[in-house]
């Protein structure tokens, strides 16, 4: 653009805009004012009295009463008394002119304020129409349709540029989104194939009965490591897809989704000597069934894994609470500082571990946990038991 000052940005149109509206607004006042002055003056300049003529010539006045008073009954008139009343008239008809000016010039200003903000109101709506649209696009992006588009047109101001620039940055992420779910798939076949061929061959290694001890001793070793190693490979796979929200949600009772994480573990927890209870109450969310039953599984296994020798227990509640469904987890446990509860839920950290170095997981449960939730919306809180274990309190919206 050879004059780039010319350009239709919003704040020339807001100059012109509400600078025309002063401009207008100014000129019907001081035009309102002028009728109302004009008709003062015309009322003013009626004679405040009149002469009577008759059997005597009289002043009379019906608006200035002392000016009656200044003629006596043979029509003689006291100058001295006519002349004050006739300046005192004068003054209070002037001064009755400029409060009744002041009176209407007030009313009318008011009424074009009113006026001046309702059209005021409206221009802005229709400015600001454009950052409406580009809200709503951003609303829906949110929730993971990277496919909108703003597309917005009209003049080429900063809105339009602000939209083009959001659009080339939504283009870019759906680009990335994509490539990173076709490399998630693509990992997903490459990582589990070889794994999977691996525990075929152990497998069958394994059922010779003619294998030596020795060897059948470090097949099952090999097979517990592939195992190891394929939980990690679906942990990492679950985690990246539960970091992107859910788009096809379905009504998924919490209740249900704990008894079946609870069913799955009590093998588990009575190899333990742990004791799992607690009351469950319906809590009907919209999400995804497998991911949400991921969350109870991996707190409920969590649990039963890190808890005492003896006579534990692990409590398993649903509710609803406060418009919100409530999953909570309890245990006893080994004592949890508080400064450690932000690091359980990063991957790979465990208390006081760094790095994965146990038979109990691979350090993602947690990580997956918080993924999921808040690709449903809610979150997850830790807090530390008095006495040991910890309170594993999961929020999801109705």
């Amino acid at each position: 653009m050879p004059f780039p000052w010319l350009r239709p940005t919003i704040r020339i149109r807001l100059t012109l805009l509400y600078g025309g509206m002063f401009l207008i607004a100014g000129i019907l006042l001081l035009s309102i004012i002028y009728l109302l002055a004009a008709q003062a003056i015309n009322t003013g300049n009626e004679p405040p009295f009149k002469i009577v003529t008759g059997n005597s010539m009289r002043v009379t006045s019906s608006s200035c009463p002392a000016v009656n008073a200044a003629t006596n009954a043979d029509g003689e008139v006291y100058l001295s008394t006519f002349n004050a009343a006739i300046s005192a008239c004068v003054d209070e008809r002037r001064q009755d002119s400029l409060d009744n000016l002041l009176s209407r010039s007030l009313l009318a200003l008011l009424g074009l304020a009113v006026i001046a903000f309702a059209f005021g109101y409206a221009m802005a709506g229709r400015v600001l129409t454009p950052l409406g649209r580009i809200t709503r696009t951003a609303r829906a992006v949110a929730g993971s349709d990277l496919s909108r588009r703003i597309e917005l047109d009209g003049p080429d101001d900063e809105l339009k540029e602000l939209a083009d620039t959001l659009d080339d940055m939504l283009a870019r992420l759906q680009r990335a989104f994509t490539a990173q779910q076709r490399f998630v798939g693509n990992a997903s076949h490459e990582l589990r194939t070889p794994l999977a061929i691996n525990r075929t061959l152990l497998e069958v290694h394994l059922s010779d009965p003619n294998a030596p001890v020795e060897l059948q001793q470090l097949g099952k070793t090999l097979l517990a490591t592939n195992e190891r190693s394929e939980q990690l490979v679906e942990g990492l796979l679950l985690l990246a897809r539960s970091d992107n929200q859910i788009v096809e949600r379905k009504p998924v009772d919490l209740a249900e989704v704990a008894g079946q994480a609870i069913d799955q573990a009590h093998g588990e927890a009575e190899a333990k000597g742990v004791t799992i209870r607690g009351e469950r109450q319906s809590a009907v969310v919209q999400g995804n069934g497998v991911l949400l039953e991921r969350i109870a599984l991996n707190l409920v296994q969590n649990a039963v894994r890190y808890n005492v020798p003896e006579e534990g227990w692990v409590e398993v509640t649903t509710e609803v609470q406060h418009g919100q469904a409530v999953l909570v987890v309890s245990n006893t446990g080994p004592v949890v500082p508080a400064y450690e509860i932000d690091n359980l839920f990063e991957p790979f950290r465990r208390l006081r571990t760094e790095r994965t170095g146990s038979d109990k997981g691979v350090g993602l449960g947690l990580s997956i946990v918080r993924s999921v939730a808040r690709a449903h919306g809610g979150h997850i809180s830790a807090q530390p038991r008095e006495g040991g274990g910890l309170v594993m309190r999961v929020t999801l919206p109705l």
